[in-house]
């Protein structure tokens, strides 16, 4: 058996959706090299190998699986005690590469989390170095940001002000007030993002990025805003709802079309600038200002802002908004002749299930492209399509319940191979094509599940297409053993005659 065979078993083995746990278990052996770590990493798992790995002495094994999208992370709650920081570390940074649609973790991982006293045993991080991790991952939901501000752990009371915008003004004066020390002491250290005064004497030490971010989100003095119109930095301020009325006249008049056509959409603009900018010599300004009847809160302003200009391969991280659109505001864009408005109500998951049907066979791409990209109940066949044409936004749709597993038959012959690759594993395919010129379509077509045992065999002998012929999910289970045997216990550089 040569080494480029052995790897190529282990892998295919590792990613076998027939293979039983007893299998599976037999990767985390170190003599598998990297296919457990792979397996761990990259599929779903039986909860009897979820537990194996949990408890396994390695903490490779232990971080790829912390790094599982596919795992429900309920069941990834002990690794947020683990012995190691860097698998610690891993679990709060989440999956890598990132999806798009990042599952949150259940409050009690959060709380283990944010309440930590060390970083782990191998003193190889801290806890607020995984923290930090936490916090970029998208992985804490909006409703638990809302509900720390009145937990009973004072440090998760702390870390609430860190959004002192999204809280009530309930929550402010609470956490302002707060019995602890630290937490008053925390709230008052972001108090100033709507104390004008303190935004002034705050904002140099920010950089460039932060100092963005401050101008399109916290209370201005009219010192900061001239300087904003000084320094031609004035583009934060057309989205920022603190930003004066004076000051929201004047960006109407910029000589800049990009910082006219974002102002134009404010749901605070006046009727005056309204039809000044209906009359814009700028194409996209006029069609920004022609949607604001529809945008008569900040929260219709931030729906339309997250779709316009971002393109049919915008593949923009999903995350939660806060607050939402009413259902009515999403189904009446829905019904819009406007475009733009059809896309966001196409973005919008609650969409219900006649306006989808609608949605799916509307005449804009991008409509459908976002339909297919962001609501559940998205046909298969308009997933399938959008496969096919946009090669941007694979990666995601393969990850979608809905996406289909049939009706891929007649794309065998198409010329991108990633596309081949998909039809060659549909199971109704009557002859997968084993001699595909491109890897990726020969091992979807020896995963084919019709294959019968005398191809396998062939297959698995022929490195262009042993690792598919492994992850057949019509091997045997004892062939998968056999092979395992010959893997893990034998060291040989060249194949027998014989598998």
């Amino acid at each position: 058996m040569s080494d480029s065979l052995r790897e190529l078993w282990l892998r295919g083995i590792a990613f076998n959706p027939a293979a039983p746990s007893d299998v599976l278990i037999r990767l985390l052996d170190p003599a598998a090299d990297e296919a457990g770590q792979l397996m761990c990493a990259g599929r779903d798992l039986p909860d009897a190998v979820i537990d194996a790995a949990l408890r396994h002495p390695l903490k490779g094994i232990r971080r790829r699986l912390a790094g599982n999208q596919h795992v429900d992370p309920a069941k990834l709650a002990p690794l947020a005690t683990d012995p190691s920081g860097i698998v610690r570390a891993a679990l709060a940074d989440g999956p890598r590469p990132r999806p798009r649609r990042v599952r949150p973790l259940p409050d009690d991982i959060l709380v283990t989390f944010l309440t930590a006293q060390d970083g782990g045993e191998d003193g190889m991080l801290t806890e607020h170095e995984i923290t930090e991790e936490l916090s970029a991952s998208r992985q804490t939901p909006l409703s638990f940001y809302r509900a720390m501000a009145g937990h009973q752990h004072p440090e998760l009371r702390a870390r609430a002000t860190w959004r002192w915008q999204s809280l009530t003004p309930a929550q402010r004066e609470a956490l302002l007030d707060d019995p602890d020390p630290a937490v008053r002491e925390a709230a008052q250290g972001s108090a100033w993002e709507l104390d004008p005064e303190a935004v002034e004497a705050t904002l140099p030490s920010f950089g460039s990025h932060g100092k963005a971010f401050v101008l399109g989100t916290c209370a201005l003095t009219p010192a900061l805003v001239e300087q904003c119109f000084a320094d031609d930095t004035v583009l934060p301020l057309t989205w920022n709802r603190h930003t004066p009325g004076y000051a929201v006249a004047r960006l109407a008049r910029h000589p800049e079309a990009k910082v006219r056509e974002m102002v134009a959409g404010r749901p605070d603009l006046g009727p005056d600038l309204v039809t000044a900018l209906s009359q814009d010599r700028d194409q996209a300004v006029r069609l920004r200002v022609r949607l604001h009847p529809f945008l008569r809160t900040w929260a219709e302003y931030g729906a339309v802002r997250r779709v316009v200009g971002h393109g049919p391969d915008c593949t923009c991280p999903i995350t939660e908004h806060d607050p939402e659109p009413s259902p009515e505001w999403f189904a009446a864009c829905a019904a819009s002749e406007e475009p733009v408005l059809r896309r966001v109500a196409a973005s919008w998951p609650g969409l219900p299930a006649a306006l989808v049907e609608t949605l799916a066979r509307d005449a804009d791409e991008e409509v459908r492209i976002r339909l297919a990209c962001l609501h559940p109940l998205a046909p298969p066949h308009l997933l399938l399509d959008v496969f096919v044409s946009r090669p941007a936004h694979r990666p995601h749709l393969l990850t979608l319940p809905g996406f289909p597993g049939t009706g891929r038959t007649h794309l065998i012959d198409h010329p991108d191979p990633e596309v081949r690759a998909l039809a060659a594993a549909d199971p109704t395919l009557p002859e997968p094509p084993v001699e595909d010129a491109d890897e990726s379509v020969r091992r979807a077509a020896a995963a084919h599940p019709t294959l019968t045992p005398e191809v396998l065999e062939a297959l698995l002998a022929d490195p262009r297409t042993a690792e598919g012929a492994a992850a057949n999910p019509s091997l045997p289970v004892p062939r998968m053993h056999a092979l395992l045997d010959r893997c893990m216990n034998v060291t040989t550089t060249a194949a027998p005659s014989g598998l």
